[in-house]
C-alpha cells in the first residue's frame, strides 16, 4: 500500500502548506509508504521558466485583442524568456549576487506593475538592496500573470487558482460546467507533473488536501488526470475547506472525480481507509467519511477508534517537498504580510484547536477549533529539531488558531535551555498574560512577530464578541510586544453584527491611535462574513440579521449570505478604512481628520485623542505573585570587591554591560540564586526565592525587591515570568 499525497495548486510560492507533511508524518508512525508533492510549487517553477514562456508567447494568441498593456509584454517576450530563469534562481536565493543587476533599472522587462515604483521609496523606505530587487522581480512577475489572466487562462492565480468557483458554491453546477471544458493552459502543466510523479511510482491511494477554495478546481482537474490514466488508483479529498465547506455534502457528481471525501483531523480516516482498500475493514466502520454507494452519498462514521492524540501523530515529514526551490518574493509593503510571502517557514501547530474557543464569529463548533488539546514543550522542541535537520531551516510559523500563553512560555524556556538558535513567529490573543517580561522571555527564545485579532476595537462590541480581552488590555499587551522587539500585527473587522456608524469611526480612531503611538506595526480590515458554524450563524436573529436564504446546497455550505437589519452599510466603510491603514502604516497622514478619508459624512470620533497613550503611561496594578517563576537569561555576573563591605556585581550581555553594587554578603547571595534561575534549573519562584532569601539571613524583602538594585538587575535579565 503506497499513497500519494498532493496539494493542489495554489497556496504559497515561498514555503510548503504543512498539512501534507503531517498526514506523510503520521503514515510513518504506521509503517505506510507515503509519498508527497506540492503540485503548486511544481506548476510555477514549469510555467515561470523558458520553456513555459515560449508556450506561453507561442501559439494562438490575438494580438489585436490584447490590451495595451498584454500586447506591451507580448513585444518584450524575447526579453522575458531571456530573464526568467536567472530571476528565478535568484528568488529562490540561488544567485544573490544578480541584485545587483537588477536593480539597475535595465535589466527587468518592465509593464503597468511597475507603475507602483515610483512610491518604492515611501512604501519601503531603505530597504536592503536584495530586498529591493526581490520586490521589482515580484512586480515583473505579476505582469506576466496578469498576461496569463487576459489571453491564456482567466483562473489563475499566484496564490489561488479558480477561487471564485470555490467561493459560497452552494451549487455543484459552476464548477462541475467548468470542469466539462477543455483544460486551460495551466492545467496542462498541471497535467505534466501528475505524470511526472506517477512514471517514478506506483499508488494505491491519492490523498489531496484542499485548504483553501483557490486549490479546489485543480483538486478536481487532479483527480480527473488520476481516474483518466491510472484507473485503479482511488482518490480522497480532503483538507481545511472540505472541513468547512463540504459538511453537508449531497452532490453525487462529485464522486464522479472522488472515491472518498473526509472531515476534519486525516490521520484517522486516512488509516482506516487503507484498512478498508486492503480488505482489513468493513466500509461501516470507517472514519468521517463520505462515499457514493449504489448511487447515493453515504456518510461513514460507524469506526469505534477515537482519533490520534497530538503526542501519538508523530512529527511532520517533508520529506520529498523541494525545499530549496520555493520562492521568497515581496508583493507589499505591509510588514506582517511579507512574513507570509518570504521566507522558508517550517510550519508546526502547538496546540490542535483554540484554548479559547468562545470567539462569537468564529466556526468553533467545528473540530479544528472546537476539540482543544496541546502537547508537551519538549515533545514539540523535539519536533522542531527534527525539522531543522531534515529542512536545513530554523524559521517556524506555529499555524495556531491562538497560540496558549502558558506552552509559549514553556516552549521558550525549552528553546532556551537547549541554547537553540531559532525565529518564531504565531497568531495570539492579546490577553493579559502577555506580561512585559513573558515578551522579553519569547524574545530570547526567537520569536520575532505576533499577529491577533483586535477585531472591531470597541469595548461593547468585542463583550458581544465574547473576545475576552478590552481596549485597555490590548494596548497594554501590545506595548509589552513591542517593547520586547516583537512586531504586532492586529486583524481588524468592521460590520460585525449591531455595530453602526459611529462605533466604525470610534475603532478606526482606536487603530490610529495604536499605530501611532508604535504599539502596533501592521494590521489589515476585512468585513464581518457571517459563517455557517458560528455562534451567528446558527442564531442570527439574535445579533440582528436575517438570513436570505436558508437553504442548505448540495456543495459547498459555508458562508451565509444576509441582512443587517440595523440597516447600516457596512461595506461603504472599506475604502476609506484600508486607505487610512495603510498611510497609518507608513507614519503619514495620522494628524488627518477621520472624515477625509470617506466621500461622505461621518460622526466625529468620541474616542479621547490620548486614549492609547493613556494606557501604556499609566501604572500597571498587577502585582506579583509568590507563584511566579524567576528566570535568568544573562551571563553570570563576575564579583569584584567594593568599598567598605560592599562588591559590584558586573553583568554582560551581548549588547550591553551594567554594574550592580550592593552589601558583599548580599552580592554573593544574589550570584549563587541567579545560577539557580537559570532555565535548564528546576523551577525557582518568587516565593522561594524570597524564603531563601530570609533564610541567608537577610531582611525586608519587599524593599529589596522593589529596590533600584532589583529593578535594574530586572531590565538585565532576571524575569518574572
Amino acid at each position: 500500500m503506497k499513497i500519494f499525497l498532493a496539494t493542489p495548486p495554489f497556496t504559497q510560492l515561498n514555503t510548503p502548506y504543512p498539512a501534507t507533511a503531517y498526514l506523510k508524518g503520521f503514515l510513518n508512525t504506521r509503517g505506510i509508504s507515503s509519498r508527497q508533492a506540492d503540485l503548486g510549487i511544481d506548476v510555477i517553477l514549469k510555467i515561470f521558466s523558458r520553456e513555459g514562456l515560449s508556450r506561453l508567447f507561442e501559439g494562438d494568441l490575438d494580438t489585436e485583442m490584447m490590451s495595451d498593456n498584454a500586447f506591451r509584454i507580448y513585444k518584450l517576450r524575447n526579453a522575458y524568456r531571456d530573464v526568467i530563469d536567472p530571476v528565478i534562481a535568484f528568488l529562490q536565493d540561488k544567485d544573490p549576487s544578480l541584485a545587483y543587476l537588477i536593480v539597475s533599472g535595465n535589466f527587468l522587462p518592465m509593464a503597468s506593475r511597475f507603475d507602483e515604483t515610483a512610491d518604492l521609496e515611501y512604501a519601503f523606505g531603505n530597504m536592503g538592496l536584495r530586498d529591493r530587487a526581490r520586490h521589482l522581480v515580484t512586480l515583473m512577475l505579476e505582469d506576466l500573470s496578469d498576461f496569463i489572466i487576459e489571453t491564456r487562462d482567466e483562473l489563475f492565480g499566484f496564490s489561488r487558482y479558480g477561487e471564485k468557483l470555490g467561493r459560497s458554491a452552494g451549487s455543484f453546477d459552476t464548477l462541475y460546467n467548468t470542469l466539462q471544458g477543455e483544460p486551460s493552459f495551466t492545467d496542462h502543466f498541471l497535467f505534466e507533473a501528475l505524470d511526472d510523479y506517477f512514471k517514478e511510482d506506483h499508488y494505491d491511494m491519492a490523498a489531496l488536501s484542499v485548504p483553501f477554495p483557490g486549490n479546489l478546481y485543480s483538486a478536481f482537474r487532479t483527480a480527473e488526470w488520476i481516474r483518466k490514466h491510472r484507473p485503479g488508483v482511488k482518490v480522497c479529498l480532503g483538507g481545511g475547506f472540505v472541513n468547512t465547506e463540504l459538511r453537508s455534502l449531497s452532490d453525487s457528481r462529485v464522486f464522479e472525480y472522488f472515491d472518498f471525501v473526509t472531515l476534519d483531523d486525516g490521520e484517522a480516516p486516512i488509516e482506516h481507509l487503507t484498512e478498508y482498500l486492503q480488505g482489513r475493514r468493513h466500509p461501516e466502520f470507517l472514519k468521517r467519511t463520505f462515499a457514493l454507494q449504489d448511487g447515493k452519498i453515504r456518510y461513514f462514521n460507524g469506526s469505534f477508534a477515537p482519533d490520534y492524540k497530538q503526542k501519538d501523530v508523530g512529527c511532520p515529514d517533508y520529506e520529498g517537498l523541494p525545499i530549496y526551490n520555493y520562492l521568497s518574493v515581496i508583493e507589499v509593503a505591509n510588514p506582517m504580510h511579507r512574513l507570509w510571502s518570504d521566507g522558508r517557514w517550517n510550519k508546526l501547530t502547538l496546540a490542535h484547536g483554540c484554548y479559547w474557543g468562545k470567539c462569537t464569529f468564529c466556526d468553533i463548533s467545528l473540530d479544528y477549533i472546537g476539540n482543544y488539546e496541546f502537547t508537551t514543550a519538549a515533545m514539540l522542541v523535539d519536533r522542531m529539531e527534527t525539522l531543522i535537520r531534515q529542512t536545513g531551516q530554523r524559521g517556524f510559523h506555529f499555524v495556531d488558531e491562538a497560540a496558549p500563553p502558558a506552552l509559549m512560555r514553556e516552549v521558550a524556556l525549552e528553546i532556551l535551555r537547549r541554547k537553540l538558535s531559532i525565529t518564531w513567529w504565531t497568531n495570539i490573543r492579546f490577553e493579559k498574560s502577555f506580561s512585559a517580561d513573558l515578551c522579553r522571555l519569547l524574545a530570547l527564545s526567537g520569536c520575532i512577530a505576533v499577529s491577533g485579532g483586535l477585531e472591531v476595537a470597541s469595548d461593547r462590541l468585542l463583550k458581544l464578541i465574547d473576545k475576552g480581552v478590552t481596549i485597555e488590555q490590548v494596548a497594554r499587551v501590545t506595548h509589552h510586544f513591542t517593547q520586547a522587539g516583537i512586531m504586532v500585527h492586529a486583524y481588524l473587522m468592521y460590520g460585525y453584527p449591531t455595530q453602526n456608524e459611529q462605533e466604525t469611526i470610534d475603532s478606526m480612531e482606536v487603530v490610529r491611535q495604536l499605530l501611532e503611538t508604535g504599539v502596533v506595526q501592521s494590521g489589515f480590515w476585512h468585513q464581518f462574513a457571517l459563517t455557517a458554524h458560528s455562534p451567528v450563524g446558527r442564531n442570527p436573529a439574535a445579533y440582528g440579521l436575517q438570513l436570505l436564504t436558508t437553504e442548505v446546497g448540495s456543495f459547498a455550505n459555508n458562508d451565509l449570505e444576509y441582512t443587517d437589519l440595523s440597516g447600516c452599510d457596512h461595506g461603504a466603510f472599506s475604502e476609506g478604512l484600508k486607505r487610512s491603514l495603510f498611510n497609518y502604516m507608513n507614519g503619514l497622514c495620522l494628524d488627518r481628520p477621520l472624515g477625509e478619508w470617506f466621500d461622505f459624512e461621518v460622526p466625529e470620533t468620541t474616542i479621547d485623542p490620548d486614549l492609547i497613550r493613556n494606557y501604556i503611561t499609566s501604572e500597571e496594578t498587577t502585582g506579583m505573585r509568590p507563584n511566579k517563576r524567576l528566570v535568568y537569561t544573562g551571563v553570570q555576573p563576575e564579583m569584584i570587591p567594593g568599598r567598605k563591605g560592599r562588591s559590584i556585581l558586573l553583568f554582560e550581555s551581548r549588547n550591553a554591560s551594567a554594574e550592580l553594587e550592593i552589601k558583599s554578603d548580599l552580592a554573593q547571595w544574589l550570584s549563587e540564586a541567579l545560577d539557580r534561575c537559570r532555565p535548564e534549573e528546576p523551577a525557582m519562584t518568587l516565593g522561594a526565592f524570597e524564603e531563601k532569601y530570609k533564610e541567608a539571613g537577610f531582611l525586608l524583602f519587599n524593599e529589596f525587591w522593589q529596590g533600584k538594585e532589583m529593578k535594574e538587575l530586572r531590565e538585565f535579565g532576571l524575569l518574572v515570568i
